[in-house]
């Protein structure tokens, strides 16, 4: 969700609104200068000196402002919906695209080269850019976007010295686990063996305890793919509900994920299994303990969406995980 929350005085005080799209006019909806301070959640946001996005400009990224620059002045706002994961400019010398020319696709101080106080007109290939008056991002500021062509910067002509792209909010991801792709693989292992001899006529108990505990495991993992373009503490959940539907595994619903921490979760409990309790005349009897262990593997379709723009990634899930505990007998005659 991307959204703007103003609020009427400085440090989140007074009354607030919450906006999810553009505003033209302040004043239709009671809320004209008024303005101190801010949280922006996801794309960016220009806020406008006048009415029908007028006037001089301010760009707010994702974050909380406790303080704007000028209190009590905004009479419209505007969501920046352009795709900002890809940026490209090109600065002209003078007016409707003519003399010479520079092309950009990262923040640039035009003080430290030969195109400092020169742009009177630019051309915004990709993304939404920030122009600045002063170097260092300082002074009049105004926005740049994508099909938005300015031809004439009128009494801002040779006055640009810095500019910068705009940067999209936080990610959102959601995953889809794809069932029909999995990898199984199953065996059984043997985890204990017992061994008990009766060289009499008669029946003996066995030597040992008629019930043993045993540990039982689930680790769950989840994998990005090399390519990966999710950031560092991003976070969303993988439904994992069809491992416990097919395997019987004890896992949970959901799985958390969190880009640059470990994705991995490891379940243990204790299983009880009942061994016999007596020999028969003139036998060996072996009891081994089994466990039937499972690992599967599914890939999760990711979709990450920033800013209203969406793409697909692909990652893995993988639960490895013993489903039951069983027993095998075994008599020799002696």
């Amino acid at each position: 969700m991307n959204k703007i929350i103003a609020y009427e005085h400085p440090d989140f005080k007074g009354i607030s609104k919450e906006f999810t799209s553009d505003v033209c006019n302040l004043r239709d909806i009671h809320f004209d200068n008024c303005i101190s301070s801010l949280k922006v959640i996801g794309q960016p946001w220009v806020l406008y000196r006048d009415p029908n996005y007028l006037g001089r400009q301010w760009v707010f990224e994702e974050g909380e402002y406790a303080s704007v620059e000028e209190h009590d002045t905004i009479s419209s706002l505007q969501l920046v919906t352009e795709d900002l994961s890809n940026h490209q400019i090109t600065l002209y010398q003078h007016s409707n695209y003519q003399g010479r020319r520079i092309v950009l696709t990262c923040e640039t101080n035009l003080c430290h080269g030969s195109f400092n106080d020169m742009a009177s007109s630019h051309k915004v290939q990709r993304g939404a850019w920030v122009l600045y008056e002063h170097p260092d991002r300082g002074g009049v500021q105004m926005v740049a976007r994508a099909g938005h062509d300015n031809p004439d910067y009128g009494w801002y002509h040779d006055r640009l010295s810095h500019l910068r792209p705009l940067k999209s909010g936080r990610s959102t991801v959601t995953a889809e686990v794809l069932w029909d792709k999995k990898e199984e693989q199953m065996r059984s292992v043997a985890i204990d063996s017992m061994c008990g001899l009766n060289h009499g006529d008669l029946n003996q108990s066995f030597s040992t305890e008629l019930s043993r505990e045993y540990e039982n495991s689930v680790t769950e993992t989840f994998n990005f793919s090399n390519s990966t373009q999710i950031t560092a503490g991003t976070s969303f959940s993988v439904n994992v509900f069809g491992v416990k539907n097919e395997f019987g595994l004890s896992v949970n619903n959901t799985f958390t994920v969190e880009k640059g921490k470990s994705n991995t979760r490891t379940e243990r409990k204790g299983v009880k299994i009942n061994l016999p309790a007596t020999v028969p005349p003139h036998t060996k009897i072996t009891v081994n303990v089994l466990r039937k262990e499972v690992d599967v593997k599914v890939p999760v379709q990711l979709t990450v969406t920033q800013g209203g723009h969406s793409k697909t990634e692909y990652g893995e899930y993988r639960c490895q995980a013993g489903l039951s505990l069983s027993t095998e007998y075994r008599e020799e005659k002696l």
